[in-house]
């Protein structure tokens, strides 16, 4: 009897923009500037280049294996995970609660459009356990995405692979 096990099967994530959050925080801070409010202390209001995306777990005991990075166009693209169940109908999102390091990858304007994109693969490598190592004790995260130099949403494609960690 062989009592080796095959190998498990990868399980990919796809980051999804959830609108509906993105626009509870926009309205936090259009709310703040119409009644000539400031922030709390330590609260991270959204930027307007910025969106709020999330990954749901199927499973809870996973261990990172890689990114899946695309961005047809230029820019670069900014991934800040928050490290709270965290939902702004509720509580605002406060500085303490976002994640280093965060994962950034880039395209510049100069580059051939079918070349490679760049990343710091060691925060990127680290951003991935950490990901994973917060999936044990949630089924949802959040992220906050930032889209500079020219970067949008509709030029990404950002998914995350995990093997089960059993």
């Amino acid at each position: 009897m062989d009592n080796t096990e095959a190998p498990s099967s990868p399980l990919v994530l796809e980051f999804k923009e959830d609108a509906a959050l993105t626009e509870m925080m926009r309205l936090r801070v259009s709310t703040l500037q119409r009644l000539g409010r400031k922030r709390q202390d330590g609260e991270r209001l959204l930027l307007p280049h910025e969106a709020v995306y999330r990954l749901d777990f199927p499973t809870q005991e996973l261990k990172f294996s890689r990114w899946y990075l695309s961005l047809t166009a230029y820019g670069r693209v900014t991934i800040t995970g928050i490290c709270q169940h965290w939902t702004p109908d509720l509580t605002n999102l406060m500085t303490r609660q976002l994640l280093e390091p965060n994962g950034t990858f880039w395209r510049n304007a100069d580059d051939p459009k079918d070349s490679l994109l760049k990343w710091l693969e060691a925060d990127m490598q680290e951003f991935g356990e950490r990901i994973a190592e917060l999936a044990k004790v949630r089924k949802v995260m959040y992220f906050l995405f930032a889209f500079k130099d020219g970067a949008e949403a509709a030029n990404l494609s950002c998914a995350v692979e995990f093997t089960p960690d059993k």
